[in-house]
């Protein structure tokens, strides 16, 4: 190509295609202040120039306003500024610097206008080839002190201008927008319908082209291509609805999911529970069977026994026939045995054998009476010596002992009153002690328990009131606990005691809880006297001053009590007494105390309590620490042991005196029973039986005969003895046979009243029961009511431990019902945590299982399949679409680069390969995870879980996770903008063979220069692809107007020239904006120059010069 191909001949008239920038006006625009300022173009190239600070970018913003949308706007995006230091707020009020305020430190920005004025850009684009005229134009202005400012945008098919359309309007610009109207011009709110209007005749098709001019504005170099590529010739894909509508079935899915989720969970709950109460119903039914076999082992026991009684009785008839029989026999043989003793008895009477008979039996009723009265001598003798007497050997000596000991017994009966009635009195005192000891203790632990000084019956009233209204104690203090004596003047603690005990007392109730109070106190009784207050705000204080000696100045209120100001006031009213230390003072005082304890009031009413002693701490009630309290109860409590334990000792002492008493006094007694001497006489006796004796021997050995009878008579009445002997044997036999007829009949008769009929199945449950206890063994009369005893402990052991089973099993199923209640309280508010409720708990757990689990399943699996999966289906799709869209644009593209000459014989091609980016490959695999065997409508349980949790991955993502809300933003919008899929490369090829010359995966390892040239030729294909240049025409509707600020100002000289050529030979309309210093490289390709001043950073000047003019001026400087 040769060098003259490189000249302006672009800029002659015919070469003048398209729509270009004509000339660009402000008014009240940045620091362009007062007056319309213009830039002229007249749709050739143009330079916009100078020095840094000038306000170059101003203009550049203000036509970058008029075409892009406000919301893609980033105001002098080339020079780097921050989004913060320029808005369109500031261009429109004329921030031109920030003073520091004094005060704050914070810095203000300073205006050259205020709210009341207007501002205004206008931009004329003409279209030579077909004689097309369209003027963009904005108008603002600041309704608000602190707001953005509004704004209007006008467009129209004919050339307007500042001075004469939009002059002369003062501050009504709503004549301004209807005398634009009227002129035939569209006068638009929304940028959206003046967009499309102006597009529309541009030839633009899509806000792309818009972005790509904005981004043109500050085209850096190709630091990395893909970025490049991605930001500046893909038009990004808005994913936000397609995944607010995700999230929204998601949300629909997600409440579906935990339908089923808590369907489970409440029949995993449920079926262990229901389970346990059916369980429960056998235990019971179990329960129940044991206690039927137990209530009828009577019954059944009773039958068996019948049995064996019956048995018994034939036995014992039998046994009694046969001792009956034995009875008669021997009866027989002991009357013969009668009547020969008899015979033998008359014959020795005959010999004089009745003398020897009637001395036999005097001398054995002689040996009775004997035998008694040693007996009674004995006993006579042993009481006598346990009272120190000497036993009386004479019938004198016994009578005078007698009345002496019965004079002993009336005296010891008079001490024993004396030693009962002082023993009585001890054990009464004892009591009171013991009594008084038990209250003590109890106060005593009641203080440990508390640091408060008040009674333990008062505070037992407190708790049940706190506890009845679920009031905290605290919030009902005693007034008592909230004062106490000053450390200073503890010599009038008594008397502050006893003067404050009925105050200290009192309850103090706030006013809140009064009504309730009140109420529980009227309906209950106390056992006990209570005092409480009202507490009421007061409006005004008590203003009254305190005397130095007053009581008032002496106590110290609780400074953290909610109730100090009450109290303080209470105690000026009612406790303004002198403390007196002499009688002088106390006599002459109004109201007054001693430290005695004396009290004199404003009545002259005195009164002194010495009841109890003033130091007494043990009834102290004042003070928020009952140390010294507990130090003085527990001293009382030790003197009140030893007290006790002395009383008990002199008790114990009367006891032991009372016993011997009692001791002597039954001695005494025995003794008062001995009334004659002769009861214990045996002397005569013993002589009397001798002399009998030796008359019956004398007899005995005078007769042979009588001898010779009495040897038979001797033999005669051993055999009836031996007889009678049998004959008893017998009877008694007899007898005891028919006392144990008697008997079993008896036990027949009671036996037979237990003997009910029983059950058959119960009776062969206790049968079995019986043989499982007892084996083999047999029953027997006797040992039948140990079994049954045996057996019903047996059955007891088994009812108490499968009750107390069925009791661990009901507490566990209350328990369970409980939890399952507090987790589900929508469902069970009409449950009972009781096992009379189980079937509401089971009807639930049937519902659940028969229908909502597997609608809540079907409904989740719809949702999950139709819906959700389907929507990530059409959303896979669409972003598959815009991967393909990608391709087309870059073969687009690809078109426009093969058109330019790279470098000679080769042209740039540019190559899409499918990104290696991690996060993007792991959301692509993701989403085809979501999607497989999508057509399978697999019903598996597993398969919908799992499809779910891989949904709920990515919606969670997407949606952003506590914490990682920003992490989670960020790769959203990595992974579903589709440009992220790719990375780009360019190849410079070789035109005659198609061949590759030179890859480029990116611009590193590229000089300055061949980074900016690949920026170029990149930048210059989308241009042509954006805006549908035709190539080589010169009718032509597109849009032809491009700025680049700065961009050939940055570069080396060859690369800027490159590009400006590059430009030229795409027929584009340059405006050129660069400092001073690259003017000399850009001065060849421009037919204007416009020059920005600024020189005391007030206000800019816009000057228009020709290039010849400009030229002619350079030359001269």
């Amino acid at each position: 190509m040769s060098e003259s191909s490189f000249e302006l001949g672009f800029v002659s008239d015919d070469k003048l295609a398209g729509f270009r920038l004509r000339r660009l006006e402000v008014l009240n625009w940045g620091t362009f202040d007062g007056r319309v300022w213009s830039l002229e173009l007249d749709g050739r190239n143009g330079l916009l120039t100078g020095y840094i600070g000038s306000g170059k970018s101003t203009l550049v913003d203000a036509i970058t306003t008029l075409l892009v949308a406000p919301q893609r706007l980033a105001y002098n995006k080339a020079a780097g500024a921050d989004s913060k230091e320029r808005s369109l707020r500031s261009y429109v009020l004329g921030h031109y610097k920030s003073e520091r305020n004094d005060m704050t430190g914070s810095a203000k920005p300073v205006a050259l206008r205020d709210a009341s004025s207007y501002s205004v850009i206008l931009a004329v684009f003409h279209n030579t080839g077909f004689d097309q005229t369209i003027t963009l134009a904005q108008v603002f202005s600041c309704k608000e002190a602190n707001g953005q400012p509004a704004r209007f945008y006008v467009a129209t098919e004919k050339a307007l201008s500042i001075r004469g359309d939009f002059a002369d309007v003062g501050s009504d610009l709503n004549a301004l927008r209807k005398r634009l109207r009227s002129a035939g011009a569209e006068v638009d709110d929304s940028y959206a319908k003046y967009s499309a209007w102006f597009r529309r005749r541009f030839g633009i098709d899509n806000e792309q082209a818009l972005d790509l001019f904005h981004q043109t504005v500050s085209m850096k170099s190709v630091g990395n291509l893909t970025d490049f590529v991605r930001g500046h010739m893909l038009e990004p894909f808005d994913v936000k609805a397609r995944i607010d509508a995700l999230i929204v079935h998601f949300d629909d899915l997600n409440r579906a999911h935990e339908a089923v989720k808590k369907a489970q969970t409440q029949v995993r709950l449920l079926t262990p529970l229901v389970e346990d109460v059916a369980r429960h119903r056998q235990l019971s039914a179990d329960i129940e069977h044991l206690r039927a076999c137990r209530d009828s082992l009577r019954a059944d026991f009773a039958a068996r026994k019948l049995a064996l009684i019956d048995t018994r009785l034939r036995d014992l008839g039998e046994e009694y026939d046969r001792a009956n029989a034995a009875h008669l026999k021997f009866a027989a043989m002991r009357d013969a045995q009668r009547r020969e003793v008899l015979e033998i008895e008359r014959a020795i009477a005959d010999n004089g054998g009745d003398r020897l008979e009637r001395l036999a039996a005097e001398i054995e009723r002689s040996a009775r009476l004997r035998d008694e009265r040693t007996a009674r001598a004995r006993r006579y003798d042993e009481h006598c010596r346990r009272l120190d007497e000497t036993p009386a050997r004479q019938s004198e000596a016994f009578e005078a002992q007698r009345v002496r000991l019965l004079e002993r017994r009336g005296a010891l009966v008079e001490q024993e009153a004396r030693i009962e009635n002082l023993a009585t009195e001890q054990r009464v005192a004892m009591a009171g002690l013991r009594k008084t000891h038990t209250a003590l203790q109890a106060e005593i632990d009641s203080l440990e328990r508390r640091k408060s000084n008040i009674d333990a019956q008062q505070i037992e009233i407190r708790v049940a009131i706190a506890n009845a209204l679920g009031i905290a104690e605290d919030e009902l203090p005693f007034a008592g606990e909230l004062i106490q004596v000053r450390e200073e003047a503890r010599d009038w603690e008594g008397a502050a005691e006893r003067l404050l005990r009925n105050f200290g007392l009192s309850l103090l109730v706030r006013d809140a809880h009064y009504p309730a109070v009140a109420a529980w106190v009227d309906r209950q009784h106390l056992r006990g006297r209570l005092v409480y207050y009202r507490i009421v705000p007061r409006r005004s204080r008590a203003e009254r001053s305190l005397d130095a000696g007053s009581l008032v100045r002496k106590l110290a209120i609780k400074p953290d009590s909610t109730h100090f100001d009450w109290i303080e006031q209470e105690l000026i009213e009612r406790f303004d007494y002198l403390c007196c230390e002499d009688q002088a003072r106390f006599q002459s005082a109004a109201r007054a105390v001693t430290r005695s304890g004396q009290v004199k009031d404003l009545r002259g009413r005195h009164e002194k309590d010495d009841r109890h002693r003033i130091d007494d701490r043990s009834r102290f009630v004042l003070g928020w620490s009952n140390l010294d309290k507990l130090q003085a109860l527990s001293a009382n409590r030790r003197e009140l042991e030893k007290a006790i334990a002395d009383s008990g000792a002199g008790i114990a002492a009367l006891q032991t005196q009372m016993s011997e008493l009692r001791r002597q006094l039954d001695t005494l007694v025995a003794l008062a029973q001995f009334e004659s001497f002769d009861e214990i006489d045996d002397g005569a006796l013993v002589r009397a039986i001798a002399d009998m004796t030796a008359e019956r021997e004398r007899l005995a050995n005078a007769s042979d005969v009588l001898k010779q009878l009495a040897e038979r008579l001797q033999v005669a009445q051993q055999a009836l003895i031996d007889g009678e002997r049998h004959v008893d044997s017998a009877s008694d036999r007899r007898t005891r046979a028919h006392e144990r007829m008697n008997v079993a009949e008896q036990l027949r008769m009671r036996t037979a009243q237990d003997a009910t009929p029983v059950d058959a199945a119960i009776a062969a449950s206790i049968e079995a029961q019986r043989r499982e206890k007892f084996g083999e063994a047999q029953l027997s009369v006797d040992n039948c009511d140990a079994r049954e005893r045996e057996l019903r402990e047996s059955l007891q052991t088994r009812i108490d431990a499968e009750e107390a089973k069925g009791k661990r099993l009901r507490d566990k199923i209350i328990q369970a019902m409980a939890a399952f209640k507090d987790a589900f309280k929508l469902e069970t508010a009409e449950f009972d945590a009781s096992l009379d409720a189980a079937f509401e708990y089971e009807n639930l757990l049937t519902q659940l299982n028969g229908d909502d689990l597997p609608r809540f399943l079907a409904r989740f699996k719809e949702l999950l399949n139709v819906n959700t999966i389907n929507e990530i289906a059409n959303f896979n799709a669409q972003l598959a679409r815009e991967r393909e869209t990608i391709r087309e644009r870059i073969a687009q593209i690809n078109d426009s680069l093969t058109k330019i000459d790279y470098n000679p014989g080769r042209y740039i091609a540019l190559e899409a390969e499918l990104s290696q980016d991690a996060d993007v490959r792991s959301f692509q695999a993701e989403l085809r995870a979501c999607t497989e065997d999508q057509l399978t409508g697999s019903d598996d349980a597993q398969y919908s879980e799992a499809k779910f949790v891989k949904v709920k991955s990515i919606i969670d993502r997407f949606r952003g996770r506590d914490g990682l809300s920003d992490i989670d933003k960020r790769w959203t919008a990595k992974v579903t903008d589709v440009r992220n899929w790719f990375s780009f490369a360019a190849s410079e090829r070789w035109r005659h063979d198609d061949g590759e010359h030179e890859h480029y995966s990116d611009s590193a390892g590229k000089s300055g220069g061949q980074k900016e040239k690949l920026a170029y030729t990149i930048l210059a294909a989308s241009l042509a692809y954006q805006f549908g240049l035709e190539w080589g025409a010169v009718r032509s509707r597109s849009f032809r107007f491009v700025v680049i600020d700065e961009a050939f100002g940055r570069g080396s000289d060859e690369s800027a020239q490159y590009g400006l050529r590059l430009f030229e030979q795409l027929n584009l309309q340059l405006l050129i904006v660069t400092p001073l210093q690259k003017i000399h490289i850009i001065e060849p390709f421009v037919s204007s120059v416009g020059f920005v001043h600024n020189e005391g950073g007030r206000a800019s000047k816009l000057r228009n010069l020709r290039i010849e003019e400009y030229r002619a001026q350079k030359v001269r400087v």
